[in-house]
């Protein structure tokens, strides 16, 4: 391992290492790649999903993963050019 890939709790060792860039937001993935993204949705995304799917006139399964639901709700979120 070099110098520049170990990481250290010493907030002076400098690692070469930057946050955020031209590359956007590192914190997004896409849902498919989630971890724990086969499971069942999260209340949050229940609750979101309901009202972006009344906005919409639309009706949508409540059986949805975590990974299903993101993606209705950032297609909902695009078709409403709602922002949150």
């Amino acid at each position: 391992m070099t110098d520049s890939n170990m990481h250290s709790d010493d907030p002076t060792t400098t690692t070469g290492e930057t946050l955020g860039g031209p590359q956007g937001d590192s914190t997004r993935k896409d849902p498919d790649e989630w971890v724990t993204g086969d499971e069942p949705m999260t209340g949050a995304q229940r609750s979101y999903l309901d009202t972006l799917a009344r906005e919409a006139g639309e009706e949508i399964s409540a059986d949805l993963t975590k990974a299903e639901a993101s993606e209705h709700i950032e297609r909902l979120k695009a078709a409403n050019d709602r922002t949150s």
